[in-house]
């Protein structure tokens, strides 16, 4: 049993680490993508080609049926989570400000707590974990600075907008896939959810006109492989870690993400784009980081069979 628990606990911190670094790096393959490719184009091919490869080799790797009820929970997440959340985010990033667009991403944090209270049999959040928001968002702040969300001609009002509403979406998403119906492979959940949400973000591409004016010949190398990265990193590994964590962990917890992934976007852009990494940031990052820590280390209730569903298998 103990045995049990400690590898449990080690794959916990794995996809802790995994949506962490990896979809903090995300930020740069989406800007990188969004260069030639449209951007709900360029979310829904990722997530389609990653639904389309992974999901019929886990069937049969598995040897899971989905149900009825498993797909109305992925197609409902992937929707949230996908189009909605990560396309909403894609497409914001073609005018909002890659420091805003980090801040206002992280509002899913302050959603996923309050998401988590307020639905049927929700938990209240301790005054620790509160305190660990606001600290949050006060690295955040200080990371992007007063200033520069004062400048008002920086700042897209529609892509800000786009922002808020991706963030709900997600926050909406990741409460409902933690309690929701899904299979008990999280890579199997994760390949349906691409699936979904991809097929709905080229519909999308349809609605906008985003499919007609696409031209293969116009993607540079450097969209594809960005593209590449997204499917193999972002959703291959990336998605789900965040699957099983949300299985495996309070929300709270899950929703420290958003406070970490600015943190390694901003260290990326220094050692791959020559960014300058100055004293504010790095007392922004130690603020950051002290915020995910108190929330992390808040005690929290252990969750009762009856209340909650079955943790994911660890060989998941």
């Amino acid at each position: 049993m103990a045995n049990t628990n400690s590898k449990a606990s080690t794959l916990v911190l794995l996809a802790f680490l995994a949506v962490y670094i990896v979809w903090g790096s995300t930020y740069l393959g989406m800007r990188i993508g969004i260069e030639s490719f449209p951007p709900l184009l360029l979310a829904g091919t990722r997530h389609l080609i990653t639904g389309l490869v992974f999901y019929p080799f886990l069937r049969w790797k598995t040897g899971i049926q989905p149900t009825a009820a498993h797909w109305t929970t992925a197609s409902i997440t992937g929707f949230l989570l996908l189009c909605i959340g990560n396309g909403g985010v894609c497409w914001a990033e073609l005018t909002v400000p890659s420091g805003v667009t980090a801040l206002l991403v992280a509002m899913v944090t302050l959603w996923m707590v309050l998401v988590d209270w307020l639905r049927p049999g929700g938990h209240k959040p301790s005054s620790r974990v509160f305190l660990g928001i606001v600290m949050g968002f006060a690295g955040l702040a200080l990371l992007v600075g007063p200033a520069r969300l004062g400048a008002s001609g920086r700042v897209d009002p529609i892509g800000a907008g786009v922002l808020v509403i991706a963030s709900f979406a997600w926050a909406c998403g990741s409460i409902y896939s933690k309690h929701g119906p899904l299979p008990g492979s999280a890579m199997l959940s994760m390949s349906m959810q691409c699936l979904a949400g991809g097929i709905a973000l080229w519909i999308g591409g349809f609605l906008t006109g985003e499919v007609h004016n696409f031209h293969l010949a116009a993607i540079s190398l450097r969209s594809w492989l960005a593209v590449a990265y997204l499917i193999a990193f972002g959703s291959g590994i990336g998605f789900t870690a965040y699957i099983y964590i949300l299985k495996n962990s309070t929300a709270a917890r899950v929703a420290t993400y958003a406070f970490v992934n600015p943190v390694v976007a901003l260290l990326l852009g220094w050692l791959l784009a020559g960014e300058a990494l100055t004293l504010r940031t790095l007392l922004a990052a130690a603020v950051i980081l002290g915020a995910v820590i108190l929330v992390i280390t808040a005690p929290h209730r252990v969750p009762s069979p009856e209340t909650e569903p079955a943790a994911v298998p660890s060989e998941a």
